[in-house]
């Protein structure tokens, strides 16, 4: 919009920006290889979501090429936003009214790497902390890598109350042959590594992640021991998907394909024991009191409450929680709720009703 002095989706190149910053000349004429990368400008976009909540993308594209995967292809390869253009677009979104910021890219981890930022998505993290006003309560990490995890972010997202507790992190699988088959740059031993990290470090930590059953090769070994891992890692949020061969992907031009009928069957058996988990555990959460944002009426009445969700559920992608309240809320406001019960994936919680003294009339 040109109130906003640029036009929507309009493409930055950082290599003359970069230059000028450096006190440098580019030399001679910028080629393909010689060019740093394009970044696209989010601010006055038209949103999509409620107000009180919205996307911030830090980054697009990745350069980790994974084996089933066509994101470099379509999205391109790695390209980070400036911490300027970061903070300038985030504090767009709070002065519109958003209170929960959720920070998104192919592979927000790797933040950086592509234009020398040498602080990372932990310097992203720590100065969204200090500049944003107050106004913005909550701020969740989306599409973590875990081979990118490294010990500085984990200290910035429990050094402030800000980052809600919680991580999205697509592990795909845990048999070492298959990460080396799905080309994801990691092991067993430092995916559980780090998963205990998390949780120890910060206590309470809700991590979501996506795994893919019946890959190319995929035995019912392998299988069997991603469903034991499943059901004692007990994670809060998880889905999973049958493998689907995507064209010009390694993966996709293997030949020993799984069979449909029996990714089915795995994905079922996947998905059943992440189900007692979850069941389990929100049997556990009963009584238990804790902040709620408020997304939106669950009907026309107040007695039909509010659809919202605890600082573990996500927009859009998890389960929420159905609210009861005494009084009229209004979408992002966020409360104290004490949770009475759950249906499924998803809790039901109640306002406390306020106690009011009775006040005795002393008669002449």
């Amino acid at each position: 919009r040109q109130d906003h002095g640029h036009f929507l989706g309009k493409y930055h190149d950082l290599t003359e920006q970069l230059a000028k910053e450096q006190g440098v000349t580019p030399a001679g004429k910028a080629t393909k290889t010689s060019r740093l990368p394009v970044f696209e400008d989010d601010r006055a976009r038209l949103r999509l979501t409620p107000r009180h909540y919205a996307y911030l993308r830090i980054s697009e594209g990745c350069n980790q090429g994974c084996g089933f995967c066509t994101i470099p292809s379509i999205r391109g390869p790695m390209r980070s936003k400036p911490i300027e253009q970061i903070i300038a677009e985030a504090r767009e979104l709070a002065a519109d009214g958003a209170v929960e910021l959720n920070l998104i890219g192919q592979d927000t981890t790797s933040f950086g790497t592509d234009i020398g930022y040498a602080a990372g998505l932990a310097g992203v993290l720590k100065t969204l902390d200090r500049e944003l006003p107050r106004d913005v309560q909550w701020i969740r990490l989306m599409y973590a890598y875990p081979s990118t995890f490294s010990d500085d972010m984990i200290k910035a997202l429990a050094d402030s109350d800000r980052f809600v507790k919680y991580i999205d992190m697509p592990l795909q699988h845990i048999s070492d042959r298959m990460l080396n088959v799905m080309k994801r740059r990691v092991t067993r031993d430092q995916i559980d590594t780090l998963l205990d990290k998390l949780r120890k470090w910060i206590p309470g930590m809700a991590i979501r992640t996506t795994l893919i059953a019946g890959s190319p090769t995929e035995t019912q070994a392998e299988h069997d021991e991603l469903v034991q891992w499943v059901k004692d890692r007990d994670f809060d949020h998880l889905g999973v998907f049958p493998y689907s061969p995507e064209p010009g992907t390694p993966m996709g031009r293997m030949t020993d394909q799984v069979g449909e009928k029996v990714k089915q069957e795995w994905v079922e058996e996947i998905m059943l024991a992440q189900q007692d988990n979850v069941f389990a555990r929100n049997e556990k959460r009963i009584n238990e009191t804790v902040d709620v944002i408020v997304d939106r009426p669950a009907g026309r009445d107040l007695e039909d409450g509010y659809v919202a969700r605890i600082q573990g559920q996500a927009p859009d992608i998890d389960s929420c929680v159905f609210l009861a309240s005494p009084r009229k809320l209004v979408p992002g406001e966020i409360v104290k709720a004490q949770i009475t019960d759950f249906q499924n994936y998803d809790l039901i919680a109640q306002i406390p009703q306020e106690k009011r003294r009775s006040l005795k009339v002393v008669g002449k």
